[in-house]
């Protein structure tokens, strides 16, 4: 018989702050930075009791201590509203010796050598698909429906050996994973997961395929894997396929949003981009830290205390990295965006074991999106009057009207 973890019921009274607010829910745009920058103004850490409670860390030296204690903050979960997943997310959701086994595995096809590699079809897809926006010939786009979404989607599903054309399928796949907002926590998760069956449906062919006939592309290369000498399963193999999908058709996707939101209403850095390009890669950085996106969540394995809130084993943890890289404990005048920040050593990848593993073809994909754009459109602005949103779980903007002048 197993025994069952007691259920929480938040912090002592008195121990630190109490909230109680839905963190996945649309709000107008700015609206969640300014939360959280306003919580870590009140206090390091407090307790949501929203769905199943949770606490949430809010400066940059908690949230450090948490992604470095693998040990005690075990990353088996994705979600705080979720802490007994029915999925796994490989290698992102492993702890221990078999997160480094698939992590060594996989760091080669992720280094900045292989993904150099890369460079002529990455600015060959950002090319053409901004092609097909001046073809139109309105001076306008909406740039995430536009661009951002389509453009790192069609770079993955690449990588992953799949056919563009199945592109709009898998976007609707992952929207439903990532964005989804509802009060009713249950029906949301269970769409959520039905979504992730879906994906793992359409691997489960992929990889039966390359078993039959492998190619150079990641799924083949992944059936070679052994985690303690043994072959891969192809249950953990397509949870594997499931994180790569969940990890190559949003993050980039959605800090594009974030940078051309940044430029397109801030004409002086729109200006300084499009006369030093050189000047690129530095802002990208500036971007990544201000607007960082991800909020992990952590399982606290064993009673510890973190800045003096007492956290016991089964508790879960929210750590919103933007909340980390807006912390003017870490970075001086945190709350402004600077594109000439230097040094910048933020966290928006993450720290400790699970840093993000795909940050050098993010960062190209992102370098080259900018270089591409600007050298055809340079001069763009946001539509007047447009009433922007952004999601929660996720920090994106749901659209991004941009306009420009026809030559």
């Amino acid at each position: 018989m197993t025994q069952t973890e007691p259920a929480r019921t938040g912090p002592a009274p008195g121990v630190c702050p109490v909230h109680n607010f839905n963190y996945t829910e649309n709000k107008p745009v700015g609206t969640w930075l300014d939360t959280y920058d306003k919580l870590r103004e009140d206090s390091p850490l407090y307790w949501n009791e929203f769905g199943p409670g949770f606490w949430t860390v809010v400066n940059y030296e908690g949230i450090l201590e948490v992604l470095q204690k693998a040990d005690v903050f075990s990353n088996s979960v994705v979600t705080a509203l979720d802490p007994d997943p029915q999925y796994k997310w490989i290698p992102e959701m492993l702890d221990g010796n078999e997160h480094l086994q698939w992590r060594q595995q996989l760091g080669p096809l992720f280094s900045p050598k292989a993904m150099e590699k890369l460079e002529g079809k990455v600015r060959q897809r950002a090319s053409d698909l901004i092609d097909e926006i001046l073809a139109n010939d309105s001076g306008s786009c909406d740039f995430m429906l536009d661009f951002a979404q389509r453009y790192p989607t069609s770079i993955f599903l690449e990588l992953m050996g799949l056919p563009v054309e199945e592109l709009d399928q898998f976007m609707e796949w992952e929207h439903t994973i990532l964005h989804s907002s509802s009060d009713d926590q249950a029906a949301m998760q269970q769409e959520k997961l039905g979504a992730m069956q879906a994906v793992m449906g359409r691997f489960a062919s992929v990889i039966a395929e390359r078993r039959i006939e492998p190619r150079d592309d990641i799924v083949s290369k992944s059936l070679e894997f052994q985690i303690d000498g043994k072959p891969v399963t192809d249950a953990d193999l397509l949870s594997f396929c499931l994180l790569m999908f969940m990890a190559g058709l949003d993050t980039v996707s959605v800090t594009l949003g974030w940078s051309f939101y940044h430029l397109a209403t801030h004409p002086e850095d729109l200006a300084s981009i499009i006369e030093q390009p050189e000047a690129i890669p530095t802002a990208i950085e500036e971007f990544l830290r201000a607007y960082a996106i991800v909020i992990p969540a952590r399982k606290v394995m064993k009673d510890i205390e973190i800045q003096g809130c007492p956290m016991k084993a089964g508790d879960m943890v929210n750590i919103p990295l933007n909340a980390a890289t807006r912390d003017e404990a870490a970075f001086e005048d945190a709350k402004t965006v600077d594109i000439e920040r230097s040094p910048n050593n933020h966290i928006a990848f993450g720290a400790g074991p699970h840093r993000c593993l795909g940050s050098h073809l993010a960062r190209r994909e992102l370098r080259i999106a900018l270089e591409e754009w600007h050298k055809r459109i340079p001069n763009y602005r946001l539509v007047p009057g447009s009433e922007l949103i952004e999601t929660g779980g996720q920090m994106g903007l749901t659209s991004l009207p941009l306009e420009w002048d026809l030559a």
